[in-house]
C-alpha cells in the first residue's frame, strides 16, 4: 500500500501565521500492516528528497525490514523533490533570499515531522536518520523528545557545540589521507590527475552545460571518496580522455550541484550548532600549506563555487550573507543528557563525512544511547546492507544485544 500527502506547514516555525509552504509524504505499508507503528526516515543530504522505492529493485535496501514491522513513513524535505523545491534562483534581493533559506536547516524539518505527525494522529514513532538525516534526528531528541518511540541513526552523530573548524580540519586531512590511499590503489592515476589539474588550469576543458572544469572542482571529485563505491568510480572517470564526451559527461555528473543546490547554499550551516560557519572549508585549507596538489578535497563547500558553477552564480550573495548569519543551536545538551527516549548508532570507523571522533563524543553525551562502532562499511552502510543494519540498530535500540 502506497499513500500519498502534502501538507501544508508554516515556512518559519516561529510565525505560524506566516507564508507556508507544502511537504510530500509517502508511505508505505504491508497488505497486513496497515496498523503497524510508523518509522519515519529522514534522508541524509542536506537537500535531498527521500529514496524513490523500488521493490523491482529492492530499493532502498533496508525498506523490506522495515516494513516487516512498521508502516514505513518518507519525507521530501522541505526545499527537495515535491516540497516547495529551491530553485537556483529563488525570487527577491540577496538578503530575501537568504533568510528564506534559513528556515531549511534541521531545525524547520523537525518542525515539518511534528506537525505532521499531529496530522496524522501518531502518538510516537520510530526515527530512522541517514547521514544529514541523523543531524535531524539529533534535533528532534532535543526539541521533540515526546514524539519519539525509538531514534536509530546511520552515520549521521553530529558534532555538538560551535566547533565547525574542528570538524573541517579533520575531515580535510581525512581527504588527504584517501587521497594518498587512492593513488596507492591506482598508481598510475597520479599522473593523470596530475595532467587534468595542468589541463584545467589552462582553461581547456569546458563541461557540457557551460562551466570551464577548473582545478578546484577537479579535486572535487573527491566527495565520492567516502562511499563504498567512490575510488572505483574516481578511477574510471580519470582513466577517459578528458576531451572525450564520456570524460566530460562524467564530471559534470559527478562534481555538479544543479538538481539540489541546497546542499551547497547550506552544508555548512548544517554542522553550524550555533554560531557563524564564514567559509569554514576555506578557511581550514588556506592553514593548509602543505596540502598536495594532486589531493582530493571531499564534502567541502567554497565561496568560489558560486562563481565558477553556472547553476549556483545567482546565490553567490545569498550564500555570503548565510556565511555570516550568527545561527541558533539546533542541540540541547541537558535534554540529551537526560534522554529517555531508546537510541542506536551505527559509527563508521573511517567515516569521511562524519567523523568518528565526533560521534563517539556525541554518543557518550546521549544518554543511554547504544552504538555500533564498525569499519565493515563506508558511510553508505544503510544502503549497501539496510537489512543487517537496520535490523542491527533495532536490537541495540530495544537491548536485545
Amino acid at each position: 500500500m502506497v499513500t500519498e500527502r502534502e501538507h501544508t506547514v508554516p515556512l518559519d516555525h516561529a510565525h505560524p501565521e506566516g507564508p507556508s509552504i507544502t511537504v510530500f509524504s509517502r508511505e508505505l505499508a504491508d497488505p497486513e500492516g496497515e496498523d503497524r507503528p510508523i518509522l519515519l526516515f529522514l534522508e541524509g543530504g542536506p537537500g535531498m528528497e527521500a529514496p524513490r522505492p523500488s521493490r523491482i529493485n529492492a530499493s532502498p535496501p533496508w525498506l523490506e525490514r522495515a516494513l516487516s514491522e512498521f508502516r514505513v513513513l518518507m519525507l521530501d524535505q522541505r526545499g527537495t523533490g515535491r516540497s516547495t523545491p529551491i530553485g537556483s534562483d529563488p525570487p527577491g534581493t540577496p538578503q530575501e533570499q537568504a533568510d528564506y533559506l534559513a528556515n531549511f536547516r534541521a531545525d524547520s524539518i523537525v518542525g515539518d515531522a511534528e506537525l505532521i505527525r499531529g496530522e496524522l494522529g501518531v502518538r510516537r514513532w520510530t526515527v530512522l536518520g541517514q547521514s544529514f538525516g541523523g543531524f535531524c534526528a539529533l534535533t528532534y531528541l532535543s526539541r521533540a523528545p515526546e514524539g519519539l518511540r525509538e531514534v536509530l541513526f546511520a552515520g549521521g552523530l553530529p558534532a555538538l557545540g560551535p566547533c565547525i573548524d574542528d570538524v573541517y580540519r579533520v575531515t580535510l586531512e581525512g581527504m588527504r589521507q584517501r587521497s594518498l590511499s587512492f593513488y596507492d590503489r591506482y598508481p598510475a592515476d597520479r599522473l593523470r590527475m596530475l595532467n587534468l589539474l595542468e589541463r584545467a588550469e589552462a582553461g581547456e576543458i569546458r563541461l557540457p552545460g557551460g562551466d570551464l572544469l577548473r582545478p578546484s572542482r577537479v579535486r572535487q571529485f573527491g566527495d565520492v571518496l567516502g562511499m563504498s563505491d567512490g575510488p572505483e568510480r574516481v578511477h574510471h572517470l580519470l582513466e577517459l580522455d578528458p576531451c572525450s564526451p564520456a570524460f566530460l559527461h562524467d564530471a559534470e555528473q559527478l562534481s555538479g550541484l544543479a538538481r539540489n543546490p541546497i546542499y551547497a547554499i547550506l552544508h555548512e550551516a548544517c554542522w553550524a550548532d550555533g554560531g557563524s560557519t564564514r567559509w569554514s572549508a576555506e578557511r581550514m585549507l588556506a592553514e593548509r600549506e602543505d596540502w598536495p596538489a594532486e589531493a582530493f578535497t571531499g564534502e567541502h563547500i567554497f565561496p568560489w563555487m558560486f562563481s565558477d558553477y553556472g547553476a549556483l552564480a545567482p546565490l553567490a550573495e545569498s550564500a555570503q550573507l548565510l556565511a555570516e548569519r550568527e545561527w541558533p543551536a539546533l542541540y540541547d545538551l541537558e535534554r540529551l543528557r537526560a534522554n529517555e527516549v531508546p537510541a542506536a548508532a551505527i559509527i563508521y570507523a573511517d567515516d569521511a563525512y562524519v567523523p568518528r571522533a565526533f560521534s563517539e563524543h556525541t554518543a557518550a553525551a546521549v544518554r543511554g544511547l547504544r552504538h555500533w562502532l564498525t569499519n565493515e562499511y563506508e558511510h553508505d552502510g544503510l544502503r549497501r546492507d539496510g537489512e543487517r543494519v537496520l535490523g542491527r540498530l533495532l536490537d541495540l535500540a530495544r537491548g536485545r544485544i
